[in-house]
């Protein structure tokens, strides 16, 4: 059975959780959150693997799915034009923007089931019970942007929204994942880059559980069935250049759930960064 994406088209947001894993945090050296805290990932950052979908030609300067036509010309290039209505899907390569710093970060994706609003801080949520599913997915952050931004008291949109900083996997349904006592123990994550191993690490090290991450958003931002909730990054994080090659695994008990591999060119466009 050829893999799904069209969970994709029902995702309302992207909400991601940052400084979950203690190591990460360490390695840049931020400050540990007295509370859970997130973002938002575009809809439009959203990737998928190329290889999953060869039916589908990945979305290049050399082969754009998109071309411009006498009737647009706007565009110089479209780096996204919408998921596949009928799939999902968005194969494309990961476009490093002129002057940004990518940094790769592997994370368990959570595909919400049910509305989930205003649940008081003592509930303990039943996750297998609230998710249809989850995904590997990775944050890919333009970390001088962000670095910038966050200097300046400015918004993070810029350095983790850009065009393809989402790849995603394939649907796992939550029928094929093990429902065990230690579920939130059970996920294994492992990133590597031109074949070196960088980041691996369990979901029990997460500072805040998945249960706490869905409670503390629903008080604040209603999720819907659909959405999509990333729960951090183990430690590891680097940088991806053009030419480089990464690879995603995510496991449960030791089982290879899914794998997606992308290669990374440099973005074409009129895109270069300037210090805001």
């Amino acid at each position: 059975m050829p893999p799904s994406f069209d969970y994709l088209l029902k995702a309302r947001k992207v909400i991601c959780i940052g400084r979950n894993y203690a190591a990460h945090i360490k390695e840049l050296n931020n400050a540990t959150p007295k509370q859970p805290f997130f973002f938002l990932k575009p809809t439009s950052s959203i990737i998928t693997p190329p290889a999953s979908t060869p039916s589908i030609p990945s979305n290049t300067l050399n082969f754009p799915r998109y071309p411009i036509t006498e009737d647009n010309k706007l565009s110089t290039f479209y780096s996204f034009h919408g998921l596949d209505s009928k799939t999902g899907a968005n194969p494309s390569p990961i476009y490093i923007p002129q002057g940004v710093t990518v940094h790769h970060e592997v994370e368990l994706a959570l595909v919400v089931d049910d509305y989930l609003s205003n649940i008081p801080e003592n509930v303990n949520i039943p996750i297998h019970d609230v998710i249809s599913g989850v995904s590997l997915a990775l944050d890919l952050t333009a970390r001088n942007v962000q670095n910038e931004a966050k200097a300046k008291g400015l918004p993070w949109s810029i350095g983790k929204g850009f065009d393809t900083f989402l790849p995603i996997s394939e649907f796992i349904s939550k029928d094929k994942l093990s429902n065990t006592v230690d579920f939130q123990k059970s996920f294994d994550l492992k990133c590597s880059v031109n074949g070196q191993l960088r980041q691996n690490g369990n979901t029990g090290l997460m500072l805040n559980s998945m249960s706490k991450i869905l409670q503390h958003i629903s008080i604040m931002i209603s999720l819907e069935p659909g959405d999509i909730v990333l729960t951090g990054t183990p430690a590891g994080v680097g940088e991806l250049n053009p030419n480089d090659t990464i690879n995603a695994e995510l496991y449960q008990d030791g089982k290879l759930l899914t794998s997606m591999e992308y290669d990374c060119v440099q973005k074409p466009g009129p895109y270069v960064y300037k210090e805001t």
